[in-house]
């Protein structure tokens, strides 16, 4: 009897876990790293507006966050060179868009066959630490940015979930 009242116990806190809404993210725009000696083009800004929002839309359809729009402080993100340098503005941009998480993203190009995709979870609230993603890229392509954000959010962002 009791081992019967433990396990309805476990399934219901299991059941209410599993229920629970996921944490509101300012999933702000990836930006550029170039390490390369080949300048940026318009395909490198094409394809991070385009991974930018492949990472929104695989973070909400696989439930690891809520996304929020980061489109009332677009003009305070242009203004400041680089998010993950900038004494925690982003941390500030995505409360007062009422996120619980700003997430960062930025690619690093050492050539046109070597880059990474690097993502930064940081928690608003708490002393939780930045949690940090990435995934290495051969070829600066359509094909391998969109097969490497699909792999960074599945296998690394959201395994265990």
């Amino acid at each position: 009897m009791i081992r019967s009242a433990s396990l309805i116990a476990l399934f219901l806190v299991a059941g209410r876990s599993a229920l629970a809404t996921p944490e509101k993210a300012a999933v702000f725009d990836f930006q550029f790293s170039n390490l390369s000696p080949v300048p940026s083009d318009r395909a490198d800004t094409a394809r991070l507006k385009r991974v930018s929002a492949q990472l929104r839309d695989l973070l909400q359809t696989k439930g690891l966050f809520t996304v929020v729009s980061v489109d009332p402080v677009r003009d305070e993100v242009a203004k400041s060179a680089d998010l993950r340098r900038c004494n925690g503005c982003a941390d500030e941009l995505a409360r007062k868009l009422g996120a619980d998480v700003a997430i960062t993203g930025e690619v690093q190009k050492v050539s046109n066959l070597i880059l990474n995709l690097n993502v930064y979870v940081k928690p608003l609230g708490g002393s939780a630490p930045e949690k940090a993603y990435s995934v290495d890229l051969r070829g600066d392509t359509d094909e391998s940015f969109d097969r490497g954000i699909r792999y960074l959010v599945e296998n690394n962002m959201g395994a265990g979930k």
